[in-house]
């Protein structure tokens, strides 16, 4: 096995060099901030010492016959993507993270996802890139698909290093690094609740979809309701913000509390108007991204059926807020929410992408802000802003995959028309993306 090092902190001179594929699996929950469970995630190394660089996750296919059009996708995005930010890869490392099916052994499992991961071998060795290694991750134990040395990768698999006990653990922690969990428990977070408060809040945005849709297919009346959704999500905000700091599920519970099923409806909706989402997103920095977070994460937990589709906005603005605050793993995980409910979803597409591709996030802030003054100028000159005004873009490349109940990652979005208006039935409307 070559040596990979890979950068710990802020700083380009911490460094680590991890030797083995046992390395390289405990090496995994740092480079993305979590544990990802049922994923396949692909790092791109550079130069002759095989710096990581960039990297990309996705949800593991359910079906086989899905395998090898996703290897070529995944493969092609990670490549291209490098490319774009300046250097191609010399090689790739590729981890299929998958628990043991019920009856199912890990190494079962792990000759189960053997064929996903020759396709991915395959896909990156088609565009003259290599894999150098390839482990599976199943259970508390791992497997490498490429090394063939009995003595160092046996068949039933390698116990994985107990948690916070090995190098990496050590130079993670005096980086600063974090390991949230698993993928599971921070979708969890960002997932509804059944039960009877679900039925409460499904009743709630009904009420609200029938007064406001018809509202928002009127010009006039649009600007009412971006008016009014926007001063109920600082109203919300503002309570948020004066409840007491506790553990992060305390937090969401405290946060649930605060707000009423018909508060949450109407903000729900509202934010279906492209206009008013843009300007919700203006609350990304400084003492209110704070308590703008608490709330999407909130609003998202209370798109119950039949209106989970509808969870795409507020999930996009938790990923939005959180990629602008430097916390990136979390950001990754919001947006491929939003992409797995609306794969057509254009905000989450471009987001996700920027971030996969490792932009400035300031980029889009300073933008959001000149749409700030700009409004705050002609409201002072009394000319109002105009309906309908262009929504902020952040500026990606690439070519669209469309991929039903995946993340998406690198995805790039088609237009679709400002204002144009797309029949959800009893759940209400949604006004451009």
């Amino acid at each position: 096995m070559n040596k990979h090092h890979e950068s710990t902190g802020p700083s380009d001179e911490q460094q680590i060099t991890l030797r083995g594929p046992a390395e390289l699996a405990d090496a995994l929950p740092y480079l993305m901030g979590f544990h990802p469970n049922d994923s396949v995630v692909m790092v791109a190394l550079h130069g002759g010492r095989g710096r990581f660089g960039g990297r990309l996750r996705l949800g593991i296919p359910q079906s086989a016959h899905e395998w090898p059009s996703v290897a070529e996708q995944l493969a092609e995005c990670l490549i291209k993507g490098s490319e774009r930010r300046g250097g191609r890869p010399d090689a790739i490392v590729v981890f299929l993270c998958q628990d043991p099916a019920e009856g199912e052994t890990g190494s079962q499992a792990m000759e189960r996802l053997r064929p996903f991961a020759q396709r991915l071998r395959i896909a990156c060795g088609a565009l003259d890139v290599p894999v150098l290694e390839a482990l599976c991750i199943s259970g508390d134990r791992f497997w490498s698909y490429v090394c063939p040395d009995a003595r160092c990768c046996p068949a039933e698999g390698n116990p994985l290093a107990m948690q916070g006990t090995s190098v990496m653990a050590a130079t993670a922690a005096y980086a600063g690094i974090q390991v949230r969990g698993s993928l599971r428990e921070m979708e969890s977070r960002l997932a509804p609740h059944p039960g009877g408060a679900g039925r409460e809040q499904q009743r709630a945005l009904d009420t609200a979809g029938s007064a406001l849709v018809p509202k928002l297919l009127d010009e006039e009346s649009r600007k009412e309701v971006v008016s009014a959704t926007l001063d109920l999500a600082r109203r919300l905000m503002e309570r948020l913000e004066q409840a007491p700091a506790a553990t992060p599920s305390l937090c969401d519970l405290n946060d649930d509390r605060l707000i009423s099923h018909e508060e949450a409806a109407a903000v729900i909706l509202g934010l279906q108007d492209r206009e008013t989402r843009d300007r919700a997103a203006e609350w990304m920095e400084g003492p209110e991204a704070a308590s703008a977070l608490r709330l999407w994460r909130a609003l998202a937990r209370r798109c119950v059926a039949p209106y989970e589709e509808h969870a795409a906005a507020p999930l996009t603005l938790a990923g939005w807020v959180s990629w602008s605050t430097g916390d990136e793993p979390a950001a990754r995980v919001a947006l491929g929410l939003a992409l797995r409910l609306d794969p057509g979803y254009t905000f989450a597409q471009l987001l996700h992408e920027a971030c996969n591709q490792g932009l400035d996030p300031e980029t889009l802030r300073r933008c959001l802000r000149g749409e700030r003054s700009t409004r705050t100028t002609r409201r002072g000159r009394g000319t109002g802003r105009v309906a309908g005004a262009r929504a902020v873009r952040v500026q990606a490349s690439g070519r669209r995959r469309t991929r039903p109940g995946s993340a998406r990652p690198g995805a790039v979005p088609g237009r679709r028309r400002p204002g144009r208006l797309r029949s959800q039935g009893r759940r209400g409307t949604r006004t451009g993306r």
